[in-house]
């Protein structure tokens, strides 16, 4: 059972960053950004340089950061923005096309085989039939702490507020004489750097590869959508449902509808299993779990 809980927070952790971002993008400019992914695999791959360059952990991953954070507000500025003339569904297009860019532009700069960060071995504790590292602890707590800080920064200070009312009313917050164009740049700038911080910590626990961002897409996608697409806090939530349900799908012993001992269902039923969970909430509360927040947000 704490193995289960545990594997579960761990499953979340991997997943809330990166869902975080790509909903609070949603909010202000309305239109899913597949490309956003793609940061989370640029930003281990560029922590993974880092580290050769000598850089320790922590200012490898800020550096990685700050690198996917300009490369999203440029991509909006220059791509994005103008996409989102034309329309949600050409812009959600358009991003999708950007993502193929750059995985295609870092398989060749980076080529096809994984890349490990090579980091010092940490310790591994068990308790009976728990079992976790320190390297899993350490990307947990972060992922806790940068939660906090966002949900801080978003309630409580004078431009978190813009950022809501500009997320509510865009018309009624630009009357207001709040920027829109700056709020919308500095989010992007914010999501970039989450995904690149929560796609470092998924490659700590393994590796960086090509298809990270490919990975991350449908369980991404489905904590967001849970959570109510352009609600930030919604979207973490999510993507505990989806750790819940993933997690189940791989931990549960079958063996006793078959007669026998250990019986587990395939990996390859993991995303299956998390939309089926979506489904199902979607056709009870067809705006998510907390449209009510999308709302008021």
């Amino acid at each position: 059972m704490f193995q289960f809980i545990v594997d579960t927070l761990l499953r979340t952790a991997e997943l809330s960053l990166v869902a975080l971002g790509l909903s609070l993008v949603y909010g202000l400019v309305r239109f899913a950004n597949i490309a956003h992914m793609q940061y989370a695999m640029v930003g281990a791959f560029l922590t993974a340089a880092a580290l050769k360059m000598g850089m320790p952990f922590p200012l490898a991953v800020l550096f990685s950061a700050l690198v996917c954070g300009i490369l999203a507000v440029l991509l909006h500025h220059w791509v994005f923005q103008r996409l989102i003339g034309a329309g949600a569904a050409n812009a959600m297009i358009g991003s999708l096309a950007v993502s193929m860019v750059i995985m295609a532009l870092m398989l060749g700069v980076e080529g096809s085989s994984p890349v490990s960060y090579k980091l010092a071995i940490g310790s591994n504790w068990q308790w009976g039939s728990l079992r976790v590292s320190s390297d899993e602890c350490w990307s947990l707590a972060t992922t806790l702490v940068i939660i906090l800080v966002f949900n801080v920064l978003l309630f409580f200070t004078p431009q978190g507020r813009s950022i809501r009312a500009l997320a509510s009313n865009r018309e009624l917050a630009a009357a207001s004489g709040l920027n829109a164009n700056a709020i919308v740049h500095t989010v992007n700038m914010i999501s970039g750097m989450l995904a690149a911080v929560g796609g470092s910590l998924i490659a700590m626990n393994g590796s960086a590869y090509i298809n990270q961002g490919n990975d991350l897409m449908l369980p991404v996608l489905a904590a967001a959508i849970l959570g109510g697409l352009g609600n930030p806090m919604g979207a973490i939530l999510g993507a505990l449902l989806i750790a819940v349900t993933e997690t189940l799908v791989t931990n549960i012993n079958w063996g006793w509808l078959y007669g026998e001992e250990m019986v587990f269902m395939p990996t390859t039923w993991i995303n299956a299993a998390s939309f089926v969970m979506l489904l199902l909430a979607l056709l009870l509360r067809p705006y998510g779990l907390f449209n009510r927040e999308v709302r008021r947000v």
